[in-house]
């Protein structure tokens, strides 16, 4: 018997700083109907570490993201146990969508969640590194950071979080905490 679908909504509004992009809904997250739900996921611990956000939020808190112009989406919206049941049909849907989000919400920086993602949203297999990627997407950079799932063994937590710091100082204007500290407005 098939899974009945759960989708997770998107946290996103015209003029965001940052669009996060996860490649789609595992069952944990499906289930809760919030982005990176599942616990083995440093997302959110890596969104706060890295300066990203001034506290540690719970994925059912996601929409409070908007008032710090931060969003989130998937490439797709289908939930899956993982990225080998994702389609070509799922993926070539996924890229339309996600092109038309962009085009209508205008964020300024779109941050690919794990290269899989970033890979499955430019419909082809060639080598791409975490950062900034010299593509755009509209007028938005783009930016790839370690998917921080608990089944990537690839990246250790010190790395993700130096992609994710990476990602956020290229993204995001110093907050007002961070010109307060630092005495100098930039």
């Amino acid at each position: 018997m098939p899974r009945a679908s759960h989708p997770v909504p998107d946290v996103i509004a015209p003029g965001l700083d940052v669009l996060f992009v996860g490649i789609n809904p595992g069952f944990v997250s499906a289930r809760a109907g919030h982005h990176f739900a599942n616990p083995a996921n440093a997302f959110w611990r890596l969104m706060h570490e890295s300066g990203f956000t001034q506290r540690r939020f719970l994925p059912s808190e996601a929409r409070e993201l908007l008032a710090t112009r931060i969003g989130m989406t998937n490439v797709v919206s289908r939930e899956t146990a993982g990225v080998k049941d994702i389609t070509r049909e799922d993926f070539a849907r996924g890229r339309r969508v996600l092109a038309r989000k962009v085009a209508r919400f205008g964020p300024k920086a779109v941050v690919f969640v794990g290269i899989t993602a970033y890979r499955a949203f430019r419909g082809d297999a060639a080598s791409i590194a975490c950062g900034e990627q010299p593509e755009r997407i509209g007028d938005a950079r783009v930016f790839v950071v370690p998917n921080p799932s608990g089944r990537n063994a690839h990246y250790r937590y010190e790395d993700m979080l130096a992609w994710f710091r990476d990602a956020r100082s290229r993204t995001r204007r110093p907050s007002l905490s961070a010109i307060a500290a630092d005495g100098r407005r930039k």
